[in-house]
């Protein structure tokens, strides 16, 4: 197991709490929410909870990638460029919007559907790129075990298995699972900006296991940025699940206006014109409706 010298420690702590989005959706909005508008180079990070005819219907996207990361149920993704699919539990949809996306999100299941997703700035350079989507099913997504502790390698590397996934910015992305009395060190590059996500269970993460308190589900908690990794027990006596999210810092200026992530005011204001022109990446909008929106009606 990979040996971390100076583990990071925890500089802010939040509790994601629920709020309405979407149509009928409940969200936990850790990044993104007042307190912490943007964690370089991370825009939204949503814990999200829906069930039909709740969803997110028709809407666009420019400048930013979208990882949607499926806990429980399903949900089904539909373009206005013909992509279409469904995003089970496990699976995984890395959506580069790049220069324009219109898309819905909607529960492909009955019940309750359950989820991440996490939105990446893409840099100046990248923002205007084409579309692309990465998916991977949940039987295709790396996974290691060792020493009561389980991985899902969403990007980057560990325990030494990487993912298959190419990131326009650089990002790791781990789904980490502790048993009881567990421990787990993991490297984190050092120039990255990392978070952690709680899940299920409780967790101690830190140098001193024996003097740092238990933190709970759906608890952030950002990374402080010095230090070559994390440390993390489960001290408890029940499943210890969460994320360790890392990317590098793009140290660029943010103008953001909903679904749109630019670098200055101005490329909002041609976003805007774009897509209401129907301009510049977003000409297929102009007639597309999801099947979703055209079944419900609107």
């Amino acid at each position: 197991m990979s040996i971390v010298r100076e583990p990071r420690s925890i500089a802010r702590k939040f509790l994601a709490r629920p709020q309405q989005e979407g149509l009928g959706a409940v969200v936990r909005r850790s990044i993104g929410r007042f307190e912490i508008r943007y964690f370089d180079p991370f825009i939204v990070l949503d814990e999200f909870s829906v069930s039909a005819p709740a969803g997110f219907p028709d809407h666009p996207h420019r400048g930013f990638e979208t990882v949607t990361y499926m806990l429980q149920g399903a949900v089904t993704h539909e373009d206005f460029d013909g992509h279409k699919g469904t995003i089970k539990a496990g699976d995984l949809q890395w959506m580069t919007a790049g220069r324009g996306v219109v898309h819905s999100e909607m529960p492909a299941a009955e019940g309750i559907q359950k989820g991440l997703q996490l939105w990446i700035n893409l840099s100046s350079q990248h923002k205007m790129i084409q579309p692309r989507y990465q998916e991977i099913s949940s039987a295709n997504i790396s996974e290691a075990t060792k020493d009561g502790v389980k991985v899902r390698v969403i990007a980057g590397e560990a325990l030494g298995i990487k993912s298959t996934i190419h990131t326009k910015t650089p990002t790791i992305y781990l789904d980490f699972t502790l048993k009881p009395g567990s421990q787990i060190q993991q490297p984190i590059p050092k120039s990255y900006n990392s978070f952690v996500y709680i899940l299920e269970g409780e967790g101690i993460f830190g140098q001193d296991s024996r003097t740092n308190s238990p933190i709970s589900s759906h608890n952030l908690l950002l990374l402080s940025g010095f230090g070559d990794g994390i440390v993390a027990y489960n001290k408890g006596t029940k499943i210890l699940r969460f994320i360790l999210v890392g990317g590098e810092p793009l140290g660029e200026p943010i103008a953001q206006l909903g679904p749109f992530v630019m670098n200055t005011q101005e490329e909002i204001d041609q976003t805007i014109e774009d897509f209401e022109n129907h301009t510049n990446g977003f000409e297929k909008a102009r007639y597309w409706r999801s099947q979703a929106r055209v079944e419900l009606g609107y």
